[in-house]
Order: C-alpha cells, then structure tokens, then sequence
C-alpha cells in the first residue's frame, strides 16, 4: 500500500503534539511493508517557529531522529494530482488549507482510485464549529476523529459520508521506559501553555502544589507568557522550553511523576479524550497524576493506571503519596504501561486503520487498496 498524509508538520512538533502521533503511525505502516509520504505545506508555522527559536539544527533533527520516514513541503504551484498518482490512501489533517481540502475532494470524485480520510484531532467542531462547517468534504470517504463525542458531533452535524473514531496513542519505538536512567528529581510537566485554555487549571494543579511542596524538577513546553514565567520562578522548577519529542523520554526517565492537565475545551465540550501526552508518559512508565477529565470511554484504569486529583488539595495529597512512597508509585508506573501495551500503542491505531480502509473498500467498489 501506499499512503500519502497531508498534515500541518510532520518535521516540526513545536506546539504541534499530534506529530508524535503521526511520525508514530507512518513508522509502523513503513515498518510493515507499506511506503508512505508526509506532506506539509512550506511555510507551516509550527516548522517556521521552531526554526526561529531554535535554529535550523533543531529542524534538521527529524531526518536523524526518524531516517525511515519521507516528508515533503507543497506550496501554490504543487502538483497534488501527480503526488497521488498511485496512492491508495490519502489521509488529510484538519489543519490543512480548506481550498486544497476541497481540491483533495475533487481528484477523488474525478476518479481517484484512493481511499480518502479527513483527520480531526483538534477542538475546532465545538470551540469554532463554522470552521468545520464550512469544509468541503464532499469528496472525503470518511472521517477519523480522535474521541467518540466528536464523532457524535460530526454524525449529529452531518459532516461526513462515514465518521470512524480513531483515538491517538504512543510510537513505542520513540516512548518507552529507561530504566537504566535514575530517577533524580521529582516532577517533569510536558505541555504548551496554550491560549488561556488551561491557565487556570496549570496553576491549580501544577504551579501551585509544586510551589508549595517545594518539588524539584523540570517544565518543557512553549508559548509560555510572561505571567506564567513569573509564576514558575517562584517555585523550585526550572522552565526549560521546547523539548524534542526523541528527548521526552529521557526526561520522563530523570523525573520521579509527572501531571496530565487537559485544556478546559476537551474537559467541558469533548470529555473523554486525553491529551496524547498522557499515552506517551504512561507508556515510559513514569506515575501520573491527572487534573480532572471523563474518560467516558474507559481508555484506562483510573486509579490503577493513574490517579486522579480532583482538587489542588487532592494533587498535593497525591504528588506527597507517590514521592514518599516507591512501591506504589511502581504499581502505578507498571499498570499504566501495561495498558498502553495492551490497548494505545501506534501499532493498535494502524490496526484500526487498515480495519477502516477495508470496512470502507467493501462499501465502495470503485476505491482501490493493495494491503499486499
């Protein structure tokens, strides 16, 4: 098979976290046999900030970090018809120009012999519904959405011939334990800061308590306003910006917890999906501890695989039970993992994937997939 992904970057994660997701997803497709190519347009801004703020060395890091995957740039003049010439699956991101998701549409009605998927993992069918709205996906075969609330949006909406939920989950070639790594200090948070959609909730569950219980250790992620800077010298953590996602897992490794704390859209319009930073940690077997969220889909075990904190109260109850005790933060390190081998790895979304293409190839004589 060959599969063609249009998507904001695949070469940049800066601020763009679903990336791991899709270097993940296009590493098992290649590493079972199929050939597979990224495309993303030229002057995408999570690409364009990572190379202003951290210089093209940081850029160049994709080739080396994943040498089996293919990522090219378009711009006006691409030809998208001869990219497709051959492919049997063309998956396209939500991010990407509405003009060229319709344009996508059209080579399919035209005659297109490929399966064609719109992917949505973002918040924008309830925070900006007119944008989803107003996409073309006419042409589209089906739609992959990461939750199944935002299924039952797109279904309630009428957007879309088919919507198939199609969760995120963990590249477990990049995202694994390291036990060979001491565990140094207390607390590493991984995330993005973000348009004041969790401003209140990082301080209530992570600045705050580590403030208070005078917690070492680390915060990665970009976008941070000055407030929030401000904020976090006054506790014993260091900011320390963009992170690598190849690099996470060693810090994951050096730290003793870490913390899931989900933007407000997901956990009041879209509950039940996580962040995919929360497969990521539980699958380098570091203890978790979650801000608020539903999962109405029991994706995991909460209390086994994580613990939940329901208050700031409640997340300094659990940060000083984990940090003082080792055996029970290992259960917990030990159960989450466990769970994302069984359940989330990239692996089981491919699974589901090719599950999808086929579902859709019985329905529709005329689309063309060699899984050969």
């Amino acid at each position: 098979m060959r599969a063609v992904l249009y998507t904001h970057s695949l070469v940049s994660c800066w601020n763009h976290g679903n990336a791991h997701f899709l270097r993940g997803v296009l590493r098992e497709l290649e590493a079972r046999g199929h050939q597979t190519l990224a495309l993303e347009p030229e002057d995408g801004w999570s690409r364009r900030n990572l190379v202003e703020h951290h210089g093209n060395a940081a850029a160049s890091r994709f080739s080396r970090d994943f040498p089996e995957l293919r990522a090219g740039t378009y711009g006006p003049h691409f030809d998208h018809a001869a990219a497709l010439d051959g492919a049997d699956l063309v998956i396209v991101h939500e991010w990407t120009d509405p003009a060229l998701v319709a344009a996508l549409g059209r080579l399919r009605k035209r005659g297109g012999r490929f399966t064609l998927l719109f992917h949505d993992t973002h918040h924008r069918a309830v925070s900006s519904a007119g944008d989803i709205a107003d996409l073309d996906l006419d042409g589209y075969d089906g739609v992959l959405v990461f939750g199944e609330v935002l299924r039952e949006v797109y279904l309630r909406r009428g957007w879309g011939r088919r919507v198939f939920t199609w969760h995120e989950a963990a590249d477990i070639r990049s995202f694994h334990p390291h036990p060979e790594i001491a565990r140094e200090k207390d607390l590493v948070w991984i995330g993005n800061w973000g348009d004041g959609e969790r401003t209140r909730e990082l301080a209530e569950f992570l600045i705050e308590p580590a403030r208070d219980l005078r917690l070492s250790g680390a915060v990665h992620g970009v976008r941070y306003p000055a407030q929030a800077l401000q904020a976090l010298r006054r506790t014993c953590l260091d900011y320390e910006g963009w992170i690598a996602s190849r690099d996470v897992p060693l810090a994951y490794a050096r730290h003793r917890l870490t913390l899931h704390v989900p933007r407000r859209p997901y956990t009041r319009s879209l509950p039940g999906i996580p962040t995919i930073r929360m497969f990521e940690a539980l699958a380098c077997g570091i203890p978790l501890i979650s801000a608020p969220w539903s999962d109405s889909e029991n994706l995991f075990r909460p209390g086994q695989d994580f613990l939940f904190a329901r208050s700031g109260a409640e997340m300094r109850t659990h940060m000083r039970d984990l940090l003082s005790d080792p055996a029970q933060a290992a259960a917990i390190a030990r159960s989450g993992l466990e769970t994302i081998l069984a359940r989330h790895t990239c692996g089981h979304r491919v699974d589901e994937l090719l599950a999808i293409v086929d579902e859709i190839a019985a329905l529709d004589p005329q689309t063309r997939l060699e899984n050969a």
